[in-house]
């Protein structure tokens, strides 16, 4: 049995390799066990990447894209959920909802304009 500790994006694992046979044999599964600060993480699950968040009120685009229709106009009392506009990316359409009750203080886009991820689209009262 042999010990090797191997780094994989930066995180060391120690693995154990058995010859079983000679050349070309196949070999058995091994066990791996995480080294160092890796295994502290291993039981985590994966977080999902967070949406940029500007100011509260503010809706940020989520994505880049092109704003195929803008469904609220500037001074207009939304609820939360209720769909602001229709964000054009990758060939998908995204409604775009409130992330909370109030009203439009800024319309920051109109039909057509493309956007970048995060650019602040509306802002909520």
């Amino acid at each position: 049995m042999s010990k090797y500790i191997i780094k994989v994006n930066g995180n060391p694992y120690e693995v154990e390799v058995q010859e079983i046979g000679g050349p070309g044999a196949p070999m058995a599964p091994v066990a791996v066990k995480p080294k160092g600060k890796a295994s502290a993480q291993a039981g985590k699950a994966a977080q999902p990447a967070q949406p940029v968040v500007a100011s509260a009120g503010d809706v940020a685009a989520p994505m880049p894209g092109t704003v195929l229709k803008v469904k609220v106009t500037a001074g207009e009392t939304v609820k939360k959920g209720q769909v602001l506009l229709i964000l054009e990316a990758m060939k998908m359409e995204n409604e775009i909802v409130a992330p909370s009750d109030g009203k439009v203080a800024a319309l920051n886009v109109e039909a057509g304009k493309s956007v970048s991820a995060g650019e602040v689209m509306v802002t909520i009262a």
